[in-house]
């Protein structure tokens, strides 16, 4: 079972988990022109990704009017994208699996960006797929696979 983590505020990004030989197959940043419908399509079939992990978000206090519509348009794209493939969607808040992952952040970024690190080694992880990619191992660890 093939695991797409998906992170999708305007820094995030997307991560696709195999097995235990190769965690990450893929991971993309959402800032990259290649990051497309056709693109997040091809992923998902490339790598015949079964279940899709999606970061719940609403928006925050301190957040301004223009950044918490362009999150909502992200989340909405990514849905709609995965919806199109009938893929499962499992909405996912960034308490629960920070809390699953032991990597409370607190507002410091650089929390799962070393935890990702830790975890992938195969891979420089940046703070663009970090959330994605630790979102896609609590997909893989729901679906109890290691």
């Amino acid at each position: 079972m093939n695991v797409m983590g998906i992170d999708p505020g305007q820094s995030g990004g997307v991560a696709i988990i195999d097995d235990e030989d190769r965690p990450i197959v893929y991971a993309l940043q959402m800032d990259r022109e290649e990051f497309t419908a056709q693109k997040i399509r091809d992923m998902i079939r490339d790598n015949r990704v079964t279940k899709v992990y999606l970061e719940k978000v609403h928006s925050m206090p301190a957040q301004g009017v223009v950044s918490s519509f362009k999150f909502g348009l992200n989340y909405g794209f990514l849905r709609g994208v995965v919806a199109s493939l009938k893929i499962p969607i499992v909405d996912v808040t960034p308490q629960k699996w920070m809390k699953a992952l032991d990597c409370m952040t607190k507002g410091d970024k650089n929390v799962t960006k070393n935890k990702a690190q830790s975890m992938f080694r195969n891979i420089t992880v940046t703070h663009k797929i970090a959330d994605a990619m630790l979102i896609a191992k609590y997909g893989k660890t729901e679906e109890g696979i290691r």
